[in-house]
């Protein structure tokens, strides 16, 4: 499958930050229902040097949580069509999968920090992609000890 690439929003990423993950560590799932947005997001991850799940709705995402168990980090839209939409999910899988890691993007919402998940993490959108690859580095250093 294609995926769309923006070569304007890559240019910012220090090539050493990617160069630093072990991609055998963990996983993320990418959750977003406008597909070049999910595209983007998924190429952001894996040129971290991440493994990189995607879904377009919270019901794909807890199928995938529920069959991976490598994904460590849920990074979800908040506006999402469904039973859920992204502040759900992330509520729901705090409960559910307690370790993972939850990034919540919005270009249309401020999430506060009462409103996140405990240590879950807000990005206004259009975020900056090199904000998206430190918190995973970040994430990363305390996956592996």
């Amino acid at each position: 499958m294609l995926r769309p690439l923006n070569q304007n929003t890559r240019s910012n990423i220090p090539f050493s930050m990617a160069q630093s993950f072990d991609p055998n560590t963990f996983a993320v799932l990418v959750v977003e229902d406008e597909p070049l947005l999910l595209w983007d997001a998924v190429d952001l991850v894996e040129e971290a040097g991440f493994k990189a799940y995607a879904a377009s709705n919270a019901e794909e995402a807890i199928r995938l949580l529920e069959r991976h168990s490598d994904i460590r980090v849920l990074f979800t839209d908040v506006d999402m069509p469904g039973s859920m939409d992204g502040l759900k999910l992330a509520r729901a899988v705090r409960d559910r999968w307690p370790p993972v890691s939850i990034f919540i993007a919005s270009g249309h919402v401020k999430v506060a920090k009462e409103d996140l998940p405990e240590n879950g993490l807000f990005f206004a959108k259009p975020y900056p992609p090199a904000s998206i690859v430190r918190a995973l580095r970040d994430i990363s250093i305390k996956v592996s000890g």
